[in-house]
């Protein structure tokens, strides 16, 4: 399969221009286009470039609002209610960081509920921009249904990340960021576009079956991280994503995948902490575990490996397969 090597600045405008040519803003383009590279800089393909054409499709059908503008509410002194207004969930995520930036020093903890939103992608690279801003911060964010609780068969719950980063002092961030299911949603999509089988242990089929087939797998259910614990979590995201904030839950929402039906409507939660609210050591201890993880043979620090990767990509552009590069271009020569 033939690949293209793009550079940062030839990615965006591709990804920009397609989304402008359906029926989205400059302003809009541009957040999603940063968050996509973004996402392919740290290894994240699923949540890269293989997006636009989905997002091109719900923006054209209006499933996804191109010329929303995110409105940020204060409504209590640590506390912000974003409203993404069924745009991209990319420009209500970046006025997230502006807001909790803005309020956190101030009260010391601070949360974003977000709601009316749409796929939040690499869910690490949110909790990353704000720990480049000194700040400590969680992010949760809710999906389309696809796992059922432990031990039935129905799905409730999405994949739904949780991320965390931290800043260190003198060094990078720490940065995790899981997935409730084995594997991100978004594997199994680029696997059924590469027409590529997936490994056993990813997915079950529609009838509860284990499964090797891409396609059989976005019709059934994912299989949770650390079984029961995993849809445990997924449920806590769930609460916190949608109930706390007035979106949707995760099966009362619109695949990500295709133009059909309603906006998918989901949640993020991000909470915000000051590092220096307690004894003021922080920064030096979280540099001090990362210094003991680092220093124990065969580990690594989480988040360096992607960080690593990322000024390698930046340097030396991002391979892209070319039927990728085409189908794109179309969309914007639209």
């Amino acid at each position: 399969m033939s690949e293209r090597v793009l550079s940062v600045g030839e990615a965006h405008a591709l990804i920009a221009a397609a989304l402008t040519a359906s029926d989205t803003s400059i302003d809009n383009a541009d957040a999603v286009a940063r968050a996509l590279v973004g996402a392919e800089l740290v290894g994240q393909g699923g949540h890269g470039l293989r997006r636009v054409p989905a997002y091109a499709a719900q923006a054209r059908a209006g499933k996804v609002k191109g010329h929303a503008a995110a409105r940020a509410e204060r409504v209590r002194p640590g506390v912000v209610s974003i409203d993404a207004a069924f745009g991209f969930a990319y420009p209500a995520l970046e006025l997230a960081a502006d807001q909790l930036t803005e309020m956190t020093p101030e009260q010391g903890i601070a949360i974003a509920g977000i709601h009316r939103s749409h796929h939040a992608g690499v869910a690490g690279l949110a909790v990353e921009a704000l720990a480049a801003r000194g700040l400590v911060a969680l992010m949760f964010a809710n999906a389309p249904a696809a796992m059922a609780p432990w031990g039935g068969r129905r799905p409730l719950f999405g994949t739904d990340p949780i991320a965390f980063a931290c800043p260190t002092k003198g060094g990078d961030p720490i940065i995790v960021d899981v997935s409730l299911s084995k594997v991100a949603r978004g594997k199994i999509m680029a696997a059924n576009q590469r027409q590529e089988p997936i490994p056993e242990g990813w997915a079950l089929d529609a009838e509860g079956r284990a499964t090797t087939d891409p396609r059989a797998a976005l019709a059934g259910t994912m299989i949770p991280l650390g079984d029961a614990k995993g849809t445990a979590l997924a449920l806590m995201v769930e609460l916190l994503c949608a109930g706390l904030t007035g979106a949707n839950f995760g099966y009362e929402q619109t695949s990500f995948f295709d133009a059909d039906g309603d906006p998918p409507g989901t949640g993020q939660a991000i909470i915000a902490i000051d590092p220096g609210v307690f004894e003021g050591h922080a920064l030096a201890r979280f540099a001090e575990m990362a210094d003991q993880i680092a220093g124990s043979e065969g580990a690594r620090v989480p988040g360096h490996r992607r960080i690593a990767l990322r000024e390698r990509l930046t340097r030396d552009g991002i391979p892209v397969e070319q039927a990728l590069i085409d189908e794109i271009g179309v969309i914007g020569a639209a």
